[in-house]
């Protein structure tokens, strides 16, 4: 069975709609749920998402509405933080490790935070059973490739393509994918442009896809009310499930 991980902005557009539709999500076959943290320059999101972030942030979200979300979210759902480090480092990773701990969170994506600096928190992390998620992407080197994903934990996030996200760009994975799998076990999702019509074909030879700006899309229309957000997100997640399987 290949899993499906979906990307929400939290406290978009407000926080108890988050909780409300984090678990709706679950019960409709998301096995892994990313809990963005809004940031004010997303620079590897694409325009849904930072229009999403934008939104939450003039809302007035602030990092203690992660914590809220999470510690509601986090024992049903299996749920990852994903963020720029300014909004991590600031909490205090020393303090914010252990209680995303504490609060049931499994592990941490972090854009912007590059493989040779997260080893500085490696310790940290492990220590707290939590995964910071490496990202691999086509232009990196066969040597690079084999250093960051020998020891990768959780999944490996594969960049379908160099960019941003929200594109349903077509390419041939194959040949990154079985770079990938050479040097590792652990589990390869796909991420950037993958939505209802691509996924099928992105997850070939990948053990789940990763899908965000499909959802935002969604959490973006304005014309839905919440209620009819969270049934076409759900709706969305089932479809997903069904074209990866």
């Amino acid at each position: 069975m290949k899993n499906l991980v979906a990307y929400i902005t939290s406290g978009y557009p407000e926080k108890s709609f988050t909780i409300d539709l984090a678990l709706a999500l679950g019960e409709a076959g998301v096995d892994t749920l990313e809990l963005g943290v809004p940031f004010s320059d997303p620079v590897a999101d694409g325009p849904l998402i930072e229009r999403a972030s934008h939104r939450a942030l003039v809302n007035g979200f602030k990092f203690k509405d992660i914590l809220e979300i999470s510690k509601e979210v986090a024992p049903k759902v299996d749920t990852l933080w994903m963020g720029y480090f300014n909004s991590f480092y600031q909490q205090d990773m020393d303090k914010l490790i252990p209680y995303a701990k504490e609060l049931g969170v499994t592990g941490m994506i972090i854009p912007d935070l590059p493989y040779e600096e997260a080893l500085n928190y490696k310790k940290l992390f492990n220590s707290n059973a939590i995964s910071n998620i490496n990202f691999i992407a086509p232009t990196d080197s066969e040597n690079r490739i084999k250093e960051i994903v020998t020891n990768a934990q959780k999944f490996i996030y594969m960049v379908a393509y160099t960019g941003i996200t929200g594109s349903g760009r077509a390419e041939d994975l194959q040949p990154f994918l079985t770079s990938i799998k050479k040097y590792t076990k652990t589990p390869v999702y796909v991420g950037f442009g993958v939505n209802a019509k691509t996924a099928k074909d992105k997850v070939k030879g990948a053990d789940g896809v990763i899908v965000g700006s499909a959802f935002i899309e969604i959490l973006l229309n304005d014309e839905l009310n919440y209620t009819q957000k969270i049934k076409k997100c759900s709706e969305l997640a089932q479809i997903l499930k069904n074209e990866i399987n």
